[in-house]
């Protein structure tokens, strides 16, 4: 990811529910669906109790260990099926990002496995509209944790009110506001919020053209 080069209002962005259009993500029923009825009490187990697609999305377990854990036999080919034909890219977002990427200097702030973040980067071209990636797969921090923020804070050298963060998860703008970052919530799973709220990508491209929350820039 390429460096600041010249100072921008900082937007940043969540993957999941917001880019992408399922907030949770579809894994879990994926993989109950894969596997026989009689394997559902072991899959359980590895969810709940081992909590390893919490281990994966902290890093702690990369993707094809994680998959090969839960029974997988080809993880890289699981990974990307997953990905590809199991969630929905919201195809709004390239229009908004053509008109806002060189204005803001786009940020991915996301829960997520590395592994899987990069390939939806590369699946969906996003390299071309973002800065910077944080992911919790990387970093060992995951939202809400205040510790993410700050972190992003400090390297992107700039200040919590020079940013805006885009999140589908009111727990994670209020962490973030915490901190003293700007916070809009997209309302996918409509979520009572007293801050500000947009639906699309077109309301939040109104919503950036017409607010002045960004100071200090």
């Amino acid at each position: 990811m390429e460096k600041r080069v010249e100072k921008k209002p900082i937007l940043l962005l969540d993957m999941y529910g917001v880019i992408i259009k399922e907030s949770k993500g579809n894994f879990i029923p994926y993989t109950f669906a894969h596997f026989e009825k009689n394997e559902h009490e072991r899959l359980k187990k590895a969810f709940r109790q081992e909590n390893l697609f919490t281990k994966a999305g902290n890093g702690e377990l990369c993707s094809d260990k994680f998959l090969s854990l839960l029974g997988y036999t080809n993880p890289t080919e699981t990974m990307q099926d997953y990905l590809t034909n199991h969630l929905t890219f919201d195809e709004d977002f390239l229009q908004f990002a053509e008109c806002n990427y060189q204005q803001y200097d786009f940020v991915l702030l996301s829960n997520d496995v590395k592994e899987w973040s990069s390939y939806l980067f590369a699946l969906y071209g996003l390299h071309k509209y973002f800065r910077n990636t944080f992911v919790s797969g990387e970093l060992h921090l995951r939202k809400p944790q205040p510790q993410i923020f700050l972190h992003t804070i400090e390297h992107m050298q700039c200040k919590p009110q020079e940013c805006i963060f885009v999140d589908n998860s009111v727990q994670n703008l209020n962490a973030a506001q915490a901190v003293g970052i700007n916070t809009v919530l997209f309302n996918r799973d409509r979520e009572p919020y007293s801050g500000n709220i947009v639906n699309t990508f077109q309301e939040l491209d109104r919503f950036l053209k017409t607010s002045d929350l960004v100071q200090g820039t």
